[in-house]
């Protein structure tokens, strides 16, 4: 059996793909904000660095699995706690394990979103979250709005994942990358319930191909797939998990 870490788990998809590998026998080291075996606030450069030596701390000989899957909606305010989160928290972290994920030639698995392609790119935004500096990209994305600023933060983390995969896979690290479909998390909640947001949000849920929105363990299904060794030749992906929304809006780029 294995050893993964896992932020956010807490909650949501974290949640369900923590209880689906505790089910089949590996080891957690779980990360959260209020709940876990390392709580930490992955906002901020201590709160990471924190993550990071805690999970070094229960897993000295190695990760065979890393999944950074703390991550906040497009309501949460100030817009910047967004970028923070989603795209620098992620990457630090990933970063910072990347020795141990090597140790055990194991995967590092990206929560994306299908919304990423759907909103147009800020240039800014993404181009400053690639370029590592943070104090940019925060200060933009505090003009703009929620659905920008995450779905801009999913775009950058995916696009990060994708131009490391060289250097990361020669080190023995698979990295890929799930984009899930409207999930009913609590975050998910927060949207729907949001006067703002929630009617977009329930009309586009009403439009999935296959119908309806996911469980967080239908999300948590195919992260467990990507993580095994049925997938050891998967590397650089990135695999929609969305009833067919993004074929259906999306269906000559792919």
């Amino acid at each position: 059996m294995g050893i993964y870490a896992i932020t956010g788990a807490a909650t949501g998809i974290g949640a369900a793909l923590k209880s689906q590998l505790l089910a089949a026998g590996h080891e957690l080291v779980s990360v959260d904000i209020k709940a876990g075996d390392v709580i930490a606030d992955l906002s901020t450069a201590e709160g990471r660095e924190a993550a990071i030596a805690g999970i070094r701390e229960r897993a000295p000989d190695g990760l065979d699995g890393f999944i950074p899957c703390a991550g906040l909606p497009p309501v949460a305010r100030p817009l910047s706690l967004i970028a923070q989160v989603n795209y620098f928290a992620v990457v630090a972290t990933v970063e910072g394990l990347k020795d141990l994920v090597a140790m055990k030639r194991g995967s590092v698995l990206i929560v994306a979103s299908n919304s990423a392609p759907m909103i147009p790119r800020d240039d800014p935004f993404v181009d400053a979250c690639l370029a590592g500096d943070e104090l940019a990209a925060c200060a933009h994305i505090e003009i703009r709005d929620g659905h920008t600023a995450y779905a801009g933060s999913k775009r950058a983390v995916t696009t990060w994942m994708r131009r490391n995969i060289v250097s990361y896979a020669r080190a023995g690290v698979r990295m890929n990358a799930v984009a899930p479909g409207i999930t009913r998390t609590p975050l998910s909640e927060q949207v729907m319930s949001d006067d703002e947001l929630g009617p977009a949000m329930q009309a586009f849920g009403k439009s999935v191909p296959w119908g309806g929105t996911a469980q967080p363990e239908q999300i948590a299904n195919v992260m467990r797939f990507l993580l095994s060794e049925d997938a050891n030749f998967v590397c650089g992906s990135v695999v929609f998990v969305d009833g067919g929304s993004d074929a259906m809006l999306r269906s000559d780029d792919f």
